[in-house]
């Protein structure tokens, strides 16, 4: 089986019902009901990834089950974690069990700041975090918290040092959007859509809604 990076259009073309493309890896929510069933469902997971060698995230709640794929080897998704991906989807149709992609999200933090190098040995410190190799992330070995970057920018006041990016299925943008704004917040920018959207709430704090579409 090739292990080769694939493309957001290639796992577009997967086809796969449920699943959503956030960030580097695939995501579904399985909605459960009751522990007991999310408890069956992760054991069936988990006899199915070890048969195939390769390994989810999976986050087991009282209502639904969580289930990341990604192929950590390259750097993103493979075969291997479309693969795993059918063969979840077939046990949670096995239970009578519904797959909402839709529902999850993929959260990082941005810190804009004119010295990357001054502030991103602090904040790797104090979230005991570790720097990646590009020099401009820090990153959980656990994957529990939210992958924090670094961006440069100008140092004149009053500006915005923070500020979300939320990843969510190209299908989840314009509800988003229309939620945001029927809560008072405004469009920014749409400039660099459908790679990502820029929005601000009622007192300017900006945030960006962003998908796989139209990157490298």
């Amino acid at each position: 089986m090739s292990t080769d990076k694939l493309t957001g259009p290639q796992i577009a073309d997967a086809s796969l019902t449920g699943w959503v493309n956030l960030l580097g890896g695939l995501q579904t929510r399985i909605r459960t009901g009751d522990f007991a069933t999310g408890l069956q469902v992760v054991n069936a997971i988990g006899a199915a990834a070890e048969e195939m060698n390769h390994h989810p995230d999976v986050d087991l709640r009282y209502s639904h089950v969580d289930v990341r794929l990604s192929s950590h080897d390259v750097g993103g998704l493979t075969e291997r974690d479309v693969r795993l991906a059918g063969r979840i989807s077939e046990i949670a149709a096995a239970a009578g069990l519904e797959l909402d992609g839709a529902a999850t999200s993929r959260l990082e933090l941005a810190l804009d700041t004119p010295d990357v190098g001054r502030v991103l040995p602090f904040w790797a410190a104090v979230m005991a975090m570790e720097p990646a190799p590009n020099g401009v992330d820090v990153a959980d070995p656990a994957d529990a918290l939210p992958l924090i970057w670094f961006q440069d920018s100008g140092s004149e006041e009053p500006r915005q040092r923070w500020h979300p990016d939320v990843w969510v299925d190209p299908s989840q943008v314009q509800p988003r959007i229309d939620a945001a704004l029927a809560a008072g917040g405004t469009l920014v920018s749409d400039e660099e859509a459908p790679s990502f959207w820029v929005l601000a709430d009622p007192e300017g704090n900006r945030m960006c809604l962003c998908t796989w579409q139209d990157r490298g």
